[in-house]
């Protein structure tokens, strides 16, 4: 698989190929709050498409043709077929997905990206013939804009009467696009999915990741905003950051900026272009908001949440004598190293260890004895945080190493088995609520989260500033990790989950309910208001800054007693005025004269 040469479409190859192409199949996709409203805008925006080409004298075949394009995620998009030069049998006919934004000169900016998978299927019309299938995903741009094989089929099989790929001469083949949301165009993430994204600092993904999966904690978004934060310093203050960035979340109709969260922490410039532990970013924020709610009405939310409680012990076999400690936890560390699922990884947890031989456990009085060493759960929050253990150390490369295994985990998750006998007498059921994702390696790569903010198996996935619609198996199934089929590109094999998110049955409505106006203070909505209209006013400013020509005024003041270089100290301050450039100079006078009469008038 590999990119083509870039090949201009003549104006009779595109004529044949309108003509005997046979339109696009239009896909089902629903858009939140648009009921069955089916116009242009929505349709190019959809997730995907299905293109249908039809060649005739596929034999006479001696340059490229084009299908006709169709509009995926915004995107034009085509099929290319062209004969492979070689003799014999190294002769080959080559399909590709063409992203056609400069063929036919769409209005797409420059910088546009977008990830796309293409399944081409080229019919076989013989009864018990198999048609030929292959799947190809690339991240499309300006300067790779074509991809897919240059041997889909050899030429000799092609034109053979028993391989029954050509029917009167005619080709038949079918493309199904699938394309994730663009980056660098306008995407309009509210309207498509009511929610928006988080703008990227340089290396802050991750960071975004965890802020959307907590903000979608309904219940704790409503905590956040009940905590007094009138008081605080907006340079310094992490709970009153985060509860800027839960309320433009709600409210905007943009993406939104973290820098003010992230100048919170103490963070430079330089430390947004680094990536840090996400489980450590966790434990900080949560934290933070644990502190800053003790003492008011949702003291306790946080542990009421995320906090379970495990026993460690070590009980001996043949004597009367056990060890226990009780322990909370906020988040669980899961092995998967050589682990096939999630059911795995919990029964290599709670697995019991034997305290034999050199290594028996000294119980006391009773001496050397052997043991049984384990964990077992007493109680699993409502809300569970599993952080699966993709980064560890390899000892032969004395080097952290990211493992990219097959992991498999449920939408549904019953974690009965693994409590203590008595602490529960109903069935402990958890629905998946967020998949948090990882691409690359140890030394770097993007993070993304899929969510289903109702927890209704509806998912979204959140790439930094663009929150697009996703299918149940780009959540779940496609981030398993492990090798992918032989025809389809390498590059996603570094794409796994590396956090879940579970929400307990018994809570889920409690926890995920709607978020009101209503459960925000008055305090919170003006505060934030006021910082909203001072920045349009400055952004206003600096817009219109072109505009004016400053003139500095200097009293008789400043030039008494001074002695230096200059006339005045021209670094002592000085009141400044501005005026339009376009005024003409009576008219410039007049508002000038004006201001500072103002001036003169508010000292007295």
């Amino acid at each position: 698989m590999q990119r083509t040469d870039t090949r201009e479409p003549s104006t009779k190859e595109d004529k044949a190929t309108d003509k005997n192409s046979e339109g696009v199949e239009p896909m089902d996709i629903s858009y939140p709050d648009r009921g069955n409203e089916r116009d242009e805008m929505l349709e190019r925006m959809r997730a995907e498409g299905f293109i249908k080409f039809r060649v005739d004298d596929l034999l006479f075949l001696q340059d490229t043709k084009y299908s006709s394009h169709i509009w995926v995620r915004s995107l034009p998009w085509r099929l290319m077929i062209m004969p492979r030069p070689g003799q014999g049998p190294r002769k080959s006919l080559g399909v590709f997905l063409q992203c056609c934004v400069q063929e036919i000169k769409a209005d797409i900016p420059v910088g546009w990206s977008c990830l796309a998978v293409a399944t081409f299927k080229t019919y076989n019309h013989l009864e018990g013939k198999e048609d030929r299938v292959k799947k190809v995903d690339h991240t499309y741009d300006a300067k790779e804009n074509d991809w897919g094989f240059p041997s889909f089929l050899s030429w000799e099989e092609l034109v053979s009467a028993d391989s029954g790929f050509l029917q009167n001469g005619s080709l038949y083949m079918e493309a199904h696009v699938v394309a994730e949301a663009p980056h660098g165009i306008d995407w309009d993430s509210k309207r498509f999915t009511g929610c928006v994204g988080l703008k990227n600092q340089g290396a802050t993904c991750y960071m975004n990741s965890l802020l959307q999966t907590l903000f979608f904690t309904n219940q704790l978004r409503k905590a956040v905003y009940q905590m007094p934060t009138e008081t605080d310093d907006p340079a310094k203050s992490v709970p009153l950051a985060m509860q800027r960035v839960f309320y433009e979340l709600q409210f905007s109709d943009r993406a939104v900026a973290t820098k003010k969260l992230t100048r919170s922490f103490g963070w430079d410039t330089w430390e947004s272009f680094m990536q840090h532990d996400v489980q450590e970013l966790s434990r900080v924020l949560l934290d933070n908001l644990e502190n800053r709610m003790k003492g008011t009405q949702v003291q306790g939310t946080i542990p009421k949440l995320f906090e379970g409680k495990m026993e460690s012990y070590v009980k001996c076999k043949k004597v009367d004598y056990k060890s226990s400690r009780t322990e909370a936890f906020m988040d669980i560390q899961l092995n998967i190293k050589g682990k096939k699922n999630l059911q795995e990884s919990f029964d290599d947890y709670v697995s019991v260890e034997s305290l034999e031989g050199d290594n028996k456990y000294d119980a006391g009085d009773h001496g050397l004895q052997e043991a049984e060493k384990g964990v077992i759960f007493i109680t699993f929050p409502p809300v569970l945080h599993l952080q699966l253990m993709r980064f560890q150390f390899d000892p032969l490369t004395e080097a952290n190493v990211k493992i990219n295994d097959r992991y498999e985990f449920p939408e549904k998750l019953d974690l009965t088995k693994y409590l203590k006998d008595g602490e529960e007498t109903r069935p402990v059921l958890y629905t998946l609520h967020a998949v948090l994702v990882h691409s690359g390696d140890n030394y770097g790569g993007h993070y993304v989260a899929y969510l289903s903010p109702d927890g209704n198996g509806q998912w979204l996935k959140f790439d930094d500033d663009v929150v697009s619609l996703c299918s149940k198996e780009d959540a779940i199934e496609n981030n398993f990790g492990g090798p992918m089929q032989t025809d389809q590109l390498p590059s996603r094999s570094c794409t796994n989950a590396y956090m879940l998110v579970y929400i307990r049955d018994s809570c889920l409505h409690e926890i995920l309910a709607c978020v009101s106006d209503g459960d925000i203070p008055n305090n919170v909505k003006q505060r934030f208001a006021e910082e909203k209209r001072i920045e349009e006013q400055r952004r206003k400013e600096r817009r219109e800054a072109h505009l004016y020509v400053n003139i500095e005024v200097y009293t008789s003041d400043a030039f008494h007693g001074h002695k230096g270089h200059d006339l005045i100290d021209f670094s002592t301050t000085k009141p400044m005025y501005g005026v339009l450039e376009t005024y003409r100079l009576a008219c410039a006078l007049y508002v000038f004269s004006w201001q500072v009469c103002f001036d003169i008038s508010r000292q007295w």
